[in-house]
């Protein structure tokens, strides 16, 4: 039996569009949408008068947004199985919960509560550095998110061989019938401008024909695995984060991987995966890898 894609709702805009984008997911997949609504989400962001005096506001307003979504999914497209659910919860543990048994999790980028003005809401940013499925947040503009560019774009880091984020970034490529750009950034020292025996602009080539060949053995097996798809390979000089950021502008989703190391507590995220959540102009997916 087939994972679902799990879509965490609050009411806000951002969640609706989240929703909006889960559906064309699961539809690309071939799997059922659940929907999902943390019922404690309103003891932090203040009361509502209760409807029905048997019945605490919370519960009613919870069952209210998670079945609206609901309908919202199944107008958009009703091939599409879905089912909602109020999960008795904070909206973080709710949802990494949810994620155990999931094929990913969709999140939006801002939440209803008073911070929304953050770049990202702490609730999607804290599910994305540690669940242990694939984590959407979805952000950008309309046409990044309706899937405008037909391009699905990967940033390869060092040791990608076989990774995870570049398996999930071929079977979204071949799930819609796109393109996938694989990106690997690469740097020359600035010491190797003076104390390189080779020419600077030798010592640069060096480095770039590095990132190209370590590119191509990132890819290798996910190309063996997928030969329908159309891949372009790009390296460029520069810090990753911003490389990808320029990527992001003209893509439908950019997939990075994100490190989970045992034994280790806290966020684990990245320095990229982390801007690319705030500043990227299309969908991220994060994808974890164990290490």
């Amino acid at each position: 039996m087939e994972l679902p894609l799990v879509v965490g709702v609050d009411g806000s805009d951002s969640s609706l569009q989240a929703v909006d984008w889960a559906v064309d997911e699961a539809a690309h997949h071939g799997l059922t949408l659940r929907v999902v609504y943390a019922s404690r989400w309103e003891r932090y962001e203040g009361g509502h008068p209760s409807l029905d005096a048997d019945r605490p506001a919370e519960e009613v307003m919870a069952e209210h947004i998670t079945a609206s979504c609901a309908e919202r999914a199944r107008l958009r497209n009703p091939e599409v199985k879905v089912s909602g659910d109020v999960l008795p919860d904070d909206a973080v543990s709710a949802l990494l919960r949810a994620g155990r048994e999931a094929f990913a999790l969709v999140t939006g980028s801002r939440g209803r509560s008073q911070l929304a003005g953050l770049l990202l809401g702490s609730v999607s940013l804290t599910v994305a550095a540690l669940a242990v499925c694939p984590v959407i947040v979805v952000r950008g503009s309309e046409q990044n998110r309706q899937g405008a560019f037909w391009k699905v774009v990967v940033g390869v880091g060092d040791a990608t061989r076989g990774s995870a984020a570049v398996r999930f970034a071929f079977e979204e490529a071949e799930a819609r019938g796109c393109a996938l750009h694989a990106v690997r950034a690469w740097r020359c020292p600035a010491h190797e401008h003076v104390d390189h025996p080779l020419l600077a602009d030798d010592a640069a080539r060096v480095h770039e024909e590095r990132a190209s060949a370590n590119l191509t053995d990132a890819l290798r097996e996910a190309v063996r695995d997928h030969p329908e798809v159309d891949v372009h390979r790009q390296t460029s000089e520069g810090p990753a984060h911003k490389v990808l950021l320029n990527s992001s502008a003209e893509a439908d989703l950019m997939v990075v991987g994100a490190l989970r190391r045992h034994g280790h507590f806290g966020l684990q995220l990245g320095r990229v995966a982390h801007a690319l959540l705030h500043h990227a102009e299309c969908p991220v997916a994060v994808v974890p890898q164990r290490v």
